[in-house]
């Protein structure tokens, strides 16, 4: 949600006023969709990436505001729990040598920032879940000291009733409880925005959802979770956990989950925030002073804080995100599936695979989801968070196929269109989409990486956790390298 509020006490007033501002900024919001006051004079895209804290032995470190202290810069922040911090990129045009540019800058500002960490004894790793991660270090106390997150962790157990239930079924299994929201700290995620026209909105959020899995199943980095093999990628089904407000009743009535893929293709950005308000209960009923509808009458840009606030508390795989510059407002797709690393070698492949095919998917003559269903979709994206590159995965015009054939097959030469379409390099392109063909041939993904290097370790006499630790301290120097992640030795 990325906003700072003060500690509250809610009252049945306050969401009785939140809700008819909520209403009042959903008709403002459609009147703009109408008269077309967008901005939609450049594409940009953007990124957020999250990462975990480790101290000298690849433990978790709970000092990320002694860390963001020593970075001083504006562009980190906190996130949930106290081993975390993330990273906000400028938006930027894509064409050109952009993503090249944008993986040199990412790796300056990281190696800076690892530096000046390392001064408050911690180092910074960009990895789906932390491996060393303990269900000891996921508490109450451990949520950063930050207001909102206090008041979102009382805001969700106030709907919920009581524990979270967390029961993953993977290669091993995982049963366990939690009294606040602190494991959804442990899933680390890179978020890609693209800024996008409303005319242009739904078809960009339909392919974006149609490519779901297929980026999960090539981006897997998150096999363990407190200290269990998991899925490829647990953070799927983790998030989907953690955040969940409704006790076993309501989950048997059918009632919707806030991370959510979503139930059908859409045919404008207005069906994404209307059924926000539709279906979702305020979580943070602050109201703010501006009224939306004085504001567009007198020729100024509305902020809809509240509209974006509500928003931000349901955690769709792929996010509308209205926001206002310079006073003129615009429209975001941001894609939320992608974990965080290996490197930032892997990180910007990953990015430039997914706006390339977005962009292709979008503009085909023949839209991609009116040969799938939205059911399908949401299939895929599961089966790869379980299974990562040899998932089994269904496309129009090709059935079920492991995720690393239909990349090969029928996707990189989408995406290299689509790259072309927004003006990259051909050589920043073929390099790019070479670490993710490599990828894809070599089978070796983050996740696989992880599983065969703690493996090598626990055959070499290492019990689980030190082979976790191991593998974690291993991980960090390959990461620092910026070689992709399908040529990190085997074995650890």
């Amino acid at each position: 949600m990325g906003r700072d509020i003060q500690a509250i006490k809610i009252s049945g007033e306050d969401r009785r006023n939140y809700r008819e501002k909520l209403r009042r900024s959903l008709d403002v919001f459609d009147r703009m969709l109408r008269e077309s006051i967008f901005d939609t004079s450049l594409s940009l895209v953007g990124q957020e990436i999250e990462l975990n804290l480790v101290d000298e032995r690849g433990e978790p470190s709970m000092r990320n505001a002694a860390v963001l202290d020593a970075i001083a810069n504006p562009a980190w922040a906190t996130e949930l729990g106290q081993f975390n911090i993330e990273i906000n990129v400028p938006p930027r045009p894509l064409s050109g040598n952009a993503l090249a540019a944008l993986e040199d800058e990412i790796r300056a500002d990281l190696d800076a920032a690892d530096t000046k960490a390392r001064g408050s004894g911690s180092r910074l790793v960009m990895i789906g879940i932390l491996p060393t991660l303990r269900q000891d270090d996921v508490h109450e106390g451990t949520l950063s000291a930050n207001a909102r997150y206090r008041v979102m962790n009382e805001q969700i157990f106030a709907a919920r009733g009581e524990d979270i239930r967390i029961s993953i079924d993977g290669s091993e299994q995982l049963l366990t409880h939690a009294d606040s929201i602190t494991p959804e700290a442990a899933c680390t995620s890179v978020q890609l925005h693209v800024q996008v026209s409303p005319e242009a909105f739904a078809s960009y959020w339909n392919a974006a959802q149609a490519i779901a899995g297929v980026q999960v199943a090539l981006g897997a980095n998150s096999p363990f979770l407190f200290g269990r093999q998991l899925w490829h990628e647990t953070r799927i089904t983790l998030f989907e956990q953690a955040t969940d407000t409704r006790p076993e009743e309501l989950k048997q009535q059918g009632v919707r989950p806030r991370v959510w893929f979503g139930e059908r293709w859409i045919t404008s950005v207005f069906d994404l925030f209307e059924e926000n308000i539709r279906y979702f209960p305020a979580l943070l009923p602050i109201c703010e002073d501006e009224d939306p509808v004085a504001a567009l009458e007198s020729g100024s840009c509305p902020r809809l804080d509240e509209m974006s606030l509500h928003n931000g508390t349901i955690y769709r795989w792929n996010r509308p995100v209205y926001a206002a510059v310079d006073g003129k407002p615009h429209l975001r797709v941001e894609n939320r599936v992608l974990p965080a690393g290996p490197s930032v070698a892997d990180t910007i492949a990953n990015a430039a695979f997914y706006y390339g095919l977005v962009r292709s998917l979008a503009e085909a003559q023949r839209p991609i989801w009116t040969q799938m269903s939205f059911a399908t979709a949401a299939e895929n994206l599961h089966a790869a968070a379980r299974h990562g590159i040899e998932a089994q995965l269904y496309w129009p015009g090709l059935g079920e196929a492991p995720a690393a054939e239909l990349i090969l097959r029928r996707l990189l030469p989408l995406a290299r269109e689509g790259l072309g379409r927004w003006g990259v390099s051909p050589a920043d392109a073929d390099r790019l989409l070479g670490i993710v063909e490599q990828r894809c041939l070599t089978g070796q993904t983050g996740a696989a990486w992880q599983v065969a290097a703690a493996a090598a370790h626990a055959s070499r006499g290492a019990d689980r956790r030190e082979a976790l630790r191991l593998m974690t301290q291993r991980y960090i120097d390959n990461m620092h390298t910026n070689q992709p992640v399908h040529t990190w030795p085997e074995g650890g």
